[in-house]
């Protein structure tokens, strides 16, 4: 089996379960959902052609995935009423750059 999915996927489901399991120990399982709505940002990727290319790096590449949106977040992680969804977009992202290193 290749290591790439694993660590893809892994990141994006196991990343967020533990930020919230470490840090949202009362309220875990509704900060981890929280932190998963941050899935939405590959919206994006309907707008490629084709939608999925699985040698393509997200980053830089689709509209939610550029560094100017990374910044964005990262300055969401700021304001408490902001971090949890914040924590789950830079999750993610971080998980997409694993994910290009890989390729």
């Amino acid at each position: 089996m290749e290591i790439r999915p694993l660590v893809h996927y892994g990141l994006h489901f196991g990343l967020p379960l533990v930020i919230a399991l470490l840090f949202y120990k009362k309220q875990w399982l509704k900060s981890y959902i929280i932190m998963l709505l941050a899935f939405a940002i590959d919206l994006d990727h309907l707008l490629a052609n084709p939608v999925f290319d699985p040698n393509r790096c997200s980053i830089n590449f689709h509209p939610l995935h550029t560094y100017y949106a990374i910044a964005v977040y990262i300055i969401l992680l700021i304001p408490k009423v902001t971090r949890l969804i914040a924590l789950g977009l830079v999750a993610h992202i971080i998980a997409d750059t694993a994910d290009c290193w890989l390729i």
